[in-house]
């Protein structure tokens, strides 16, 4: 990414360009005046944050070392680890500051605003995963799923970056409690090397082995679980426009297909209407060819992770293969392509679904593959 590459910091002088950072992005000038909890953060606002956590990691040694690329990708996620505080942030009647769910938010918002600017769809889901999962270094040692999550951490992007970039947050903050974060920050990369899954993602013996280990708490990863699946499921998931129908055409022709736009065309329901009747309707069909052990297709935005666990949860239940296909194109392509359609989606709508949208990744099938078709 050009922008990013040119206001990251270099050497020999590793500095900051924090003037161009502001004057190139809307979102880090929202951050100025945005409170934080005086406790964890005695530096002031989230922009003053921001910065001293990108001047942090500029210090790293560990981070100077890293290929120069790999220094943009996560001088990036630091960039924007707190993009959603502005949006998150609330004050109560006493005076405490809150920001619940900034990292999930934070993760959409890095997602929208990458993709708007052209970004590599693998570079833009690493920068994205670690934005969601920034704070976990903080307390995952704590959590009893710890195994699983630091796993999902390393198919997404990466433990060690993950590390380096909980450091650099702990680092830009005035906190009393700084020496024991950055200890839980270590620890928990230590726990991630023990588990073969710091640098790497980490390997499970099969497809089916990794999507059930994500599926049953408490599954040993190391066991190899047979495969017994009847069909295979193809779930797709992309905004309207990404060209879904047409890829249906060219690698499933031969498979039935669900399709929810069919479904409201029969049912008379606009896409901007109640869609509960449309799922239904679809859950139904489904039903009918996972009974038979009838391979096909599932054709629906499906933009949440919510939206196809509903679907590959069903599949699974039946014993099916799941392959899911995120497709996408460039947003001026999904607009045009929308626009060119008999019936097209409100543009209110599609601005609804990229709010939300989540881009599947391999947790959530046998077969998860990105493509873009623009």
């Amino acid at each position: 990414m050009r922008v990013f590459d040119e206001l990251c910091p270099a050497p020999p002088r590793w500095d900051v360009p924090w003037e161009r950072i502001r004057e190139a992005f809307a979102w880090v000038r929202d951050l100025a005046g945005v409170p934080q909890d005086a406790v964890h953060h005695g530096e002031g606002d989230v922009e003053v944050h921001t910065r001293m956590a990108c001047e942090a990691l500029a210090a790293l040694p560990q981070w100077r070392a890293r290929p120069p690329a790999d220094r943009v990708r996560l001088f990036t996620a630091v960039l924007m680890h707190d993009i959603a505080k502005p949006h998150c942030t609330a004050v109560d009647d006493g005076g405490r500051v809150t920001a619940r769910g900034h990292s999930r938010r934070g993760d959409l918002m890095v997602r929208r605003i990458l993709w708007e600017l052209g970004a590599p769809v693998a570079w833009r889901e690493h920068v994205a995963a670690l934005v969601r999962h920034h704070q976990v270094p903080f307390w995952a040692l704590e959590r009893p799923d710890l195994q699983q999550i630091a796993f999902r951490a390393s198919l997404l992007a990466r433990n060690d970056d993950l590390v380096l970039l909980a450091s650099a947050d702990i680092l830009g903050r005035i906190c009393p409690d700084t020496a024991e974060l950055l200890d839980n920050a270590a620890l928990y990369g230590e726990y991630c090397a023990e588990q073969d899954c710091l640098d790497a993602a980490r390997a499970f013996p099969s497809d089916h082995a990794r999507f059930w280990y994500f599926r049953k708490p408490g599954r040993d990863p190391a066991y190899a679980a047979h495969d017994d699946t009847r069909c295979t499921v193809t779930v797709l998931s992309g905004l309207p426009g990404a060209g879904k129908d047409h890829w249906i055409a060219a690698h499933r022709p031969d498979l039935p297909v669900v399709s929810l736009d069919r479904l409201r065309a029969r049912l008379g329901v606009s896409p901007a209407g109640d869609q509960r009747a449309v799922a239904a309707a679809a859950h139904e069909e489904a039903r009918g060819h996972l009974r038979a052990g009838r391979s096909f297709v599932w054709n629906a935005t499906n933009v949440s992770r919510q939206q196809r666990e509903a679907c590959t949860g069903l599949a699974a239940r039946y014993r099916a293969r799941v392959e899911v296909v995120a497709l996408e194109a460039p947003p001026r392509v999904i607009r045009d392509r929308n626009r060119a359609r008999p019936a097209p989606v409100p543009d209110a709508v599609i601005d609804r679904l990229v709010r939300r949208w989540e881009t599947p990744d391999p947790t959530e099938g046998h077969r998860v593959d990105w493509l873009t078709t623009a």
